[in-house]
């Protein structure tokens, strides 16, 4: 019985082995670590080029805003419709997007309808997408401000987009987050992540925390779409970070 107790108080000595990340997983995107982005610069002839194409009319000058504030229900819509909006591009992208073998450039567009408020998140947001200086595709981008990473993860030679969509009130930061396509030309939701950043931190409140998602997905295989998956950790608000894994799946 000796060598058999020997063995098992050597193997309660040694250290603990950390959980082994699964082969066929590898991480898409991780909002645990801060995005160090910088803003894009827009020539202003490109500016220009791109927001004539999209709008028939818009303002430059937001001092000229001159919309009523009971334009109706849609009052975003009634103010577009007017061409009561200050238009920006707020990121650029080049890619494949509406078909394989294509060099088109895609921007995001802050339509910002004159006095949307922040109930109103600022205002829509659009993406055109453009092959030269034709314009090749003009959406509603449900929101979404930015573009966070660029793929092709079933190989078909059409590039997805993760794109972003954030709100700060009252020091808390919630950013949501869609894998989305624009094959042909239309807006595609391949999935939908919830919420995942929400951090609370600015708040000063003694209850608050971060939290952060990991997207996942399964090996690439060429013309089928990987499994995609999510967790979801927590953090205290220390400098430095200590994130336990709290749940998968999307997270409202």
């Amino acid at each position: 019985m000796k060598p058999l107790i020997l063995c098992l108080a050597l193997i309660s000595l040694a250290p603990a082995q950390k959980p082994m990340m699964q082969k066929d997983r590898q991480v898409l995107f991780d909002f645990r670590v801060d995005d160090e982005s910088t803003p894009v610069k827009i020539a202003p002839a490109t500016q220009k080029m791109v927001l004539s194409k999209v709008f028939r009319r818009y303002l430059t000058d937001a001092n000229k805003c001159n919309f009523p504030a009971d334009a109706g229900e849609d009052y975003l819509a009634a103010a577009r419709k007017a061409g009561q909006m200050v238009p920006s591009i707020g990121d650029v992208e080049t890619g494949s997007f509406t078909a394989p073998g294509q060099t088109q450039t895609l921007y995001v567009i802050e339509v910002n309808e004159c006095n949307a408020s922040h109930a109103d998140n600022f205002g829509t947001k659009r993406v055109a997408i453009f092959s030269g200086q034709q314009l090749v595709a003009d959406v509603d981008a449900d929101f979404a401000r930015g573009v966070i990473k660029k793929t092709d993860l079933n190989s078909d030679g059409i590039d997805e987009l993760l794109m972003m969509t954030g709100d700060m009130a009252q020091g808390t930061l919630t950013e949501m987050a869609t894998l989305v396509s624009f094959q042909n030309g239309r807006r595609h939701v391949i999935q939908e992540f919830g919420s995942v950043v929400l951090d609370s931190c600015a708040s000063g409140f003694p209850s608050s925390t971060s939290e952060a998602s990991v997207i996942y997905i399964s090996d690439v295989t060429p013309g089928a779409m990987p499994k995609i998956t999510q967790e979801n950790y927590s953090s205290s608000c220390r400098k430095t970070k200590r994130w336990r894994l709290v749940s998968r799946g999307k997270k409202e």
